[in-house]
Parts: C-alpha cells; sequence; structure tokens
C-alpha cells in the first residue's frame, strides 16, 4: 500500500555558501537554540502573552488580572504569574496591610517586551476572520 507520507526525493544539494570561518560555525550542542527556545515557550504561552498585555498599563492585582483574562484558572494565572517572575519580566510586590496586597508589575526588561507582544495580539486580532476561514477550507480538504 503507497501512501503519500513515502518520500519520494532524498537527495539534499549540498549548502550553496559554506560557514565563512570555524568561529562561525553553529555550536555542535545548540545551546544557543535551546536558551533561546526556552525564553520562546515562555513568552510565546498563550497565557504569559495575556498577563504581559494586562500588565502593560501599569501594576494590577491578582483578582484583576484573573477578572481580565477570560478562561484562565486561578492556577494558571499563578503558575504563569510565577513563571514571569522567575524570568525577570514580572515583580510581585506585597504591601503590608490586612488582609496583604499584591500588586504585580512589568519590569522594564517586561516593559520592552510588552510592545511586540502587543504588536502579536493587534496581529492576531486583526487577521482572525482570514485564519479561521483558512482552517476550515484547510479542515475540509482533510476530511476522511
Amino acid at each position: 500500500m503507497d501512501t503519500y507520507l513515502k518520500p519520494a526525493h532524498t537527495d539534499l544539494p549540498a549548502s550553496p555558501r559554506p560557514y565563512p570561518g570555524p568561529d562561525q560555525r553553529p555550536d555542535p550542542n545548540h545551546a544557543d537554540c535551546r536558551g533561546v527556545a526556552s525564553v520562546l515557550s515562555r513568552v510565546g504561552d498563550k497565557w504569559s502573552v495575556f498577563v504581559i498585555m494586562m500588565l502593560s498599563d501599569g501594576p494590577r492585582r491578582f483578582n484583576e488580572l484573573k477578572r481580565m483574562i477570560n478562561g484562565i484558572s486561578q492556577r494558571m494565572l499563578t503558575l504563569t504569574l510565577r513563571g514571569l517572575e522567575r524570568d525577570g519580566l514580572v515583580t510581585r510586590t506585597i504591601f503590608p496591610t490586612i488582609p496583604p496586597r499584591v500588586d504585580y508589575e512589568l519590569t522594564d526588561l517586561g516593559r520592552g517586551l510588552s510592545r511586540p507582544v502587543e504588536a502579536l495580539g493587534k496581529w492576531a486580532k486583526e487577521h482572525l476572520d482570514q485564519i479561521e476561514a483558512a482552517r476550515t477550507r484547510f479542515d475540509q480538504r482533510n476530511e476522511g
């Protein structure tokens, strides 16, 4: 039984441009890729994107964030804020009141990230109809 997933052509041409020198070759351990991937997994997470967008206007309290981000559970918001704090993107300030008040705020690093995150969110919103239409076309072609 033949399948369309069977590779038909496996000969690959040699790289057209060899590396100019040994100091410009990629790290054999790909540590730079792993590092970038770990950062992107944090900042590319949908809940992190929403939290960063909500904090771009200034500090917010936990319950305020929870109300603003539709569908996020308390546990997921806690984990997201903790991860963003660990990565140096968010600070957590506890005020000695009764009950204690906790504010979350973007750091300078987080504010630098908020611009591209907001641009990504705006792009997603502006192109949502096109993406949904493309998904529908794809699903209809691949039903079976």
